[in-house]
């Protein structure tokens, strides 16, 4: 297709104005043959639509990392953003695309863009997805456990109300804040609306406050329905306190915050209280008092 305009994107010089082309096209179907065709015969790899997308953003939208390599190869730019400030990376963890993430990151790929009101981070588009595998990729790689989207809070937020319990997991286990607050809301309010059990427990076992109030002055309990396990959990929850060792377990892992899986490792514990710290003895299983 040919260039309606020769000027300069305004977000980034990556090339000029145009409509959708055939790179586009071939990245987005998946076509890595026509891809490679058009690459070697001279097409623009940085080639941007209307809207800032780039050949790269389609292959990692429609989760094709063999395409996605091949545009690396050729000098796509790795973080280039879309007119909502969304880089590949951001698509390739919405799209779920693990192996679109590692190759990415290998090219240099920022893990924390910075965020505007339009985008979500590539953990939070992890989160909102639901792979926990791309979810660990991303902690691992360095992600910030409580960058803060205008939209959806912490990424743990976003992963409760979406009703991604892996994704839970993962984030808790990794040092995330089970108590971060968006207007007062924390995640377990979250877990509450969607009514998953195992998700209200895992919270809790983590540190979840149940009393805490939102900006409307409601407590989680409250954003469930009578007589459901949700409810019944919380009540729970609430009339019976957690174990002193339990309590004890959650101080650590909240001093140590998102150092917590690397510290504790080198503490020279028991193999036994190792694995309590690290909530290796059955994660969702809590102790109480009676």
């Amino acid at each position: 297709m040919e260039v309606t305009a020769a000027r300069r994107s305004f977000l980034c010089d990556i090339g000029f104005w145009a409509d959708r082309t055939t790179l586009h096209e071939a990245a987005s179907h998946g076509r890595a043959l026509q891809l490679k065709q058009l690459v070697e015969s001279g097409a623009s790899v940085n080639m941007v639509t209307v809207d800032n997308i780039t050949p790269l953003h389609e292959a990692c939208i429609q989760a094709h990392p063999n395409c996605a390599r091949l545009l690396l190869e050729a000098g796509a730019q790795v973080d280039v953003r879309t007119i909502h400030g969304s880089t590949p990376l951001c698509h390739a963890c919405a799209s779920g695309s693990l192996e679109c993430a590692k190759l990415l990151l290998k090219y240099g790929a920022k893990v924390n863009p910075s965020l505007t009101a339009l985008t979500a981070s590539p953990l939070h588009e992890a989160c909102i997805q639901g792979n926990p595998e791309v979810v660990r990729l991303m902690i691992a790689s360095g992600a910030k456990l409580e960058a803060f989207d205008v939209h959806f809070g912490p990424p743990l937020h976003i992963a409760c109300a979406k009703g991604n319990v892996d994704c839970v997991k993962e984030l808790l286990s990794a040092g995330a804040n089970v108590n971060s607050v968006k207007f007062h809301e924390t995640a377990l309010h979250h877990a509450a609306r969607v009514h998953m059990v195992e998700m209200i427990e895992l919270l809790v076992e983590f540190g979840a406050n149940v009393y805490a109030s939102d900006n409307l002055g409601r407590k989680p309990v409250d954003y469930t329905t009578a007589a459901t396990p949700s409810y019944t959990c919380l009540c729970f929850y609430e009339s019976n306190p957690l174990s002193l060792q339990q309590l004890c377990r959650i101080s650590v892992r909240m001093i140590l915050g998102s150092r917590a899986p690397e510290v504790i490792g080198q503490l020279g514990l028991s193999h036994r209280i190792h694995s309590y710290l690290q909530y290796w003895d059955h994660p969702t299983s809590l102790q109480t008092d009676t």
